[in-house]
């Protein structure tokens, strides 16, 4: 059920939502969809399926139109359509996403990103209509709520419009697989996935399709959280992951030895879980006990320092997952904005020297951060594994602390 509180800017968005669908799709040739033509749904699995998919779980606001066909393992993806635009320039002064206005700028991008990726998928496929758009996929969590309504509301004034089905995606599912994008190789199960990003940092046993178990997480800050809070006590622009690496790879080229090192928090712990938050108040004691005059000569440094922390314990409980699952794991998959970190990548390509049965596999860097793509592949391996969720009339909710392990919805 939407929060009350949200109710009348919901109203207000979804008959907003309505208007710009109108204007969007103008150029793009339809049938004329109603209430009959909405219950004679294909009840089997569309082959090749099109799918509209939309992003709204943080900061980004994205919008894809994809062709997919072919097997799980190894789908055959075409992008007919694509759409983002990143808020963060607006969320620098907070050093971090603010709900509210993650909220306002989703309400004012998707009306427009919809008619952008409309547009450019007519031109790649100008036999594209309303009719042949399979179904539309959302991301419903885990996320910021505020925002996560906001993807949700318009997915189902499209699919009203349109008489499509709408489903639930879960964005850590979408993470998983966006490795599967431009992938030469079939995807072998069982795998370990390491999810590292803003919001989430996390071990999970992929079994199968559609069958996850989350055996690590943060208890505290996600890692990417951890780089952000860091490079603003070091007074970099947001977001502080890329600058930090920049900064990092700066020393690491200048000296050898730093000559100081940073707590490794829980490396040595018996479970697979993390903890950020620790490492990130032993960089501001660091800082603290520094000069004033000394702190600009230190920040590459100090951002290499914290980089060798936190990817250190990445790596550790990473070994350590491979090590206790044994024989079973046939792929590592590492996903999120934090898989494009330049310094992860090299670590992981020397842990994998120890594993040599076992693939490494890591998305483009197009969708290493959150975007509508994945979405819309998660949605596939969805509809594909489950075809019952086609026929699925159950109301879709925002779950801001939705786990993977709920993937099933």
């Amino acid at each position: 059920m939407l929060p009350i509180g949200n109710v009348q800017s919901a109203v207000v968005f979804q008959a907003c939502s309505i208007h710009y669908i109108e204007r969007s799709v103008a150029s793009v040739p339809s049938t004329k969809h109603n209430a009959k033509s909405a219950k004679k749904l294909k009840k089997t699995v569309p082959a090749p399926m099109r799918i509209l998919a939309i992003e709204t779980s943080c900061d980004e606001t994205a919008v894809a139109i994809l062709d997919i066909s072919e097997s799980l393992e190894k789908p055959e993806i075409k992008i007919l359509g694509n759409a983002l635009l990143s808020q963060a320039p607006l969320h620098e002064k907070y050093g971090g996403v603010y709900p509210n206005l993650a909220k306002r700028e989703h309400e004012k991008n998707l009306p427009p990103l919809l008619e952008q990726a409309l547009k450019e998928a007519v031109t790649n496929n100008p036999q594209l209509t309303t009719d042949n758009i399979d179904l539309i996929a959302v991301t419903a969590g885990p996320g910021l709520e505020p925002a996560l309504w906001v993807g949700i509301k318009f997915a189902e004034a499209l699919g009203e419009k349109w008489g499509k089905p709408v489903i639930p995606i879960n964005h850590m599912e979408g993470h998983v697989f966006s490795v599967l994008y431009e992938a030469k190789e079939k995807l072998v199960l069982p795998a370990l996935a390491l999810l590292v990003s803003g919001g989430h940092t996390e071990l999970v046993h992929v079994k199968d399709f559609g069958n996850y178990e989350v055996i690590g997480r943060t208890r505290d800050d996600a890692v990417g959280e951890a780089f952000d809070k860091v490079a603003r006590m070091l007074g970099l622009p947001y977001p502080g992951g890329p600058e930090i690496s920049r900064l990092a790879e700066r020393s690491r080229f200048r000296i050898q030895d730093l000559g100081f090192k940073l707590p490794r928090p829980m490396i040595h712990s018996k479970n697979l879980d993390f903890s950020y938050s620790g490492l990130k108040t032993a960089v501001l004691y660091k800082l603290r006990s520094l000069e004033v005059g000394k702190l600009e000569s230190l920040k590459e440094d100090m951002a290499r320092a914290f980089e060798d922390a936190a990817v250190e314990v990445l790596i550790e409980k990473t070994r350590t997952a491979l090590v206790e699952l044994g024989n079973e794991i046939k792929t590592l998959i590492v996903a999120g904005g934090v898989a494009a970190n330049l310094y992860l990548s090299q670590e992981l390509k020397k842990l994998m020297i120890e594993f040599p049965d076992i693939s490494l596999r890591m998305p483009t860097k197009q969708l290493s951060t959150d975007n509508a793509i994945m979405i819309g592949i998660a949605a596939f391996i969805k509809i594909k594994d489950q075809p019952a969720v086609l026929k699925d009339k159950n109301a879709i909710e925002a779950r801001g602390n939705l786990s993977i392990s709920s993937a099933q919805f």
